[in-house]
């Protein structure tokens, strides 16, 4: 099975500065991996107020990061989504000036955090867990000797194994469905054993 390249939506600088702020961060997260959520419930998750859950939401929505979902909800309650598809923390025109580089950097050190957090909270807990759930997760490293070219071969494979899984299972919902965090993480390591 040939996987097609996915779509792909770069973040323009005014959706990125939006997202730079770890509350928005944070319900772009929880909205990617657990689906529709009121700024009530989104509240309640994270400890913030409904008028600052609401305020934040409106900010995502402005810049088409997050949208209302259609047909669900009131006046009063209105109901969030994350739209499916890729994206990237990066644009490549706002890398070569100081201000952008620094809100890219907001963004990523933000996700990276929360990325972190999760998987210490797996670390400490995931012993907790039923057994099947245990032995269905993996935390490894593993280090290559790879050229540019076998390293970006390599993360196409993975990337094409990621999608066809994400494409399969979506939706999917039943009695022994969870949300799975899915990490892809390939990047040269220092070239001086020093510095790493």
């Amino acid at each position: 099975m040939t996987s097609q390249p996915r779509a792909e939506r770069v973040l323009d600088a005014g959706a990125l500065r939006a997202l730079a702020h770890p509350l928005r961060v944070r319900f772009y997260d929880i909205l990617s991996q657990y689906g529709p959520q009121t700024a009530s419930s989104l509240a309640e998750l994270t400890g913030e107020s409904t008028g600052a859950t609401s305020y934040h939401l409106r900010a995502l929505a402005r810049h088409d990061l997050i949208r209302e979902v259609a047909g669900r909800g009131t006046a009063r309650e209105r109901w969030w989504e994350r739209p499916a598809g890729m994206v990237t923390l990066t644009n490549p025109d706002m890398q070569n000036t100081p201000a952008g580089r620094a809100v890219m950097e907001a963004v990523q050190s933000e996700t990276l955090t929360l990325r972190h957090q999760q998987l210490m909270h797996f670390a400490a807990h995931g012993w907790d867990e039923p057994e099947q759930w245990r032995d269905a997760a993996i935390i490894s490293t593993a280090t290559a000797r790879l050229t540019a070219e076998q390293s970006r071969d390599l993360v196409r494979r993975i990337q094409a194994l990621v999608d066809e899984t994400i494409t399969r299972y979506r939706d999917q919902t039943g009695e022994d469905v969870r949300p799975v965090t899915i990490r892809n993480d390939v990047f040269p390591l220092p070239t001086e054993r020093g510095s790493a």
